[in-house]
């Protein structure tokens, strides 16, 4: 069994600038990694049998993600004609929340996509990968590609960037949100205008799913009210986590020491180049 990081992204702005005739919505967004999230431990088997060893309550093996991967990933093998086996034992151990906004099923899905392609190797690119990822979750290109991106389109059209790498808090607040009940709301902003990357870099960062994020869950509300107390602060993704950065790692630790009882946090730093994607270089 080889252990492979599946880290955690943050948007360190999201903006919304359109709805698309298919019901989807055009976004801005600028992706970046933290040192920080789950971890997959991969093992191959010789009898072609993909096997979840860690299930998730509530959701069937072959709905989740993970397993549609790598049973994805072996299906276009064997399209290509990989004749050798692909088999895998894969367990979880899950450490980020789920609906928090913080792309633990995507990175998940891209983990086990990028080592079992290492590991059996079936020799696709990163950019083949991402392809085949796409159709399990607009997030998961960029995990599988590794480097900070700014996206484009439904987050499809990624430009890779080099944003400052600081420490953050990153708090959850006891909330699950779904993004479609962030996307369904008819007071979400949807005409924010569509800028160049060298002028939003230039701009204060935000999140346009915020306001909703806040209007509906009060816990939200609460933890970046709580949170702008001390530092900039803001939602990432649909939610429900927020995070604030800081230039240090102690002056993001103080903060999360007077952290209210009810709220849950962790300290991280914002890294370029996804942890998944040194581990595959080392």
């Amino acid at each position: 069994m080889r252990r492979w990081p599946s880290p955690a992204k943050l948007n360190l702005f999201l903006y919304i600038t359109g709805r698309r005739p298919d019901g989807y919505h055009n976004l801005q967004t600028l992706f970046q990694f933290l040192n920080y999230g789950d971890t997959l431990e991969i093992g191959t088997r010789d009898d072609n049998e993909i096997r979840l060893l860690t299930p998730v309550d509530g959701v069937a093996n072959e709905d989740n993600l993970i397993v549609r991967a790598a049973t994805m990933l072996a299906a276009a093998a064997r399209d290509k004609g990989f004749s050798g086996p692909l088999g895998a034992d894969i367990a979880i151990d899950k450490v980020l929340p789920m609906g928090g906004g913080l792309g633990g099923g995507s990175s998940n899905a891209a983990t086990a996509m990028v080592a079992l392609n290492h590991q059996w190797n079936t020799g696709f690119s990163d950019s083949q990968l991402a392809q085949l990822g796409v159709t399990l979750g607009a997030d998961v290109p960029v995990f599988v590609r590794g480097h900070a991106a700014f996206a484009e389109g439904v987050g499809d059209i990624l430009t890779f960037v080099e944003p400052a790498e600081k420490w953050y808090l990153v708090a959850h607040p006891g909330e699950s949100i779904s993004t479609p009940v962030i996307f369904g709301d008819p007071e979400l902003p949807r005409n924010t205008p569509h800028r160049p990357l060298e002028t939003l870099l230039k701009c204060e960062f935000s999140n346009d799913c915020e306001v909703i994020a806040r209007k509906r869950f009060r816990k939200v509300d609460a933890a970046l009210s709580w949170l702008l107390e001390y530092a900039p602060s803001r939602l990432t993704g649909t939610g429900a986590c927020v995070f604030a950065e800081f230039d240090t790692e102690s002056a993001a630790r103080q903060v999360l020491k007077q952290a209210p009882e009810w709220l849950h946090g962790f300290v991280a730093k914002g890294v370029n180049r996804s942890p998944l994607h040194q581990a595959l270089a080392e």
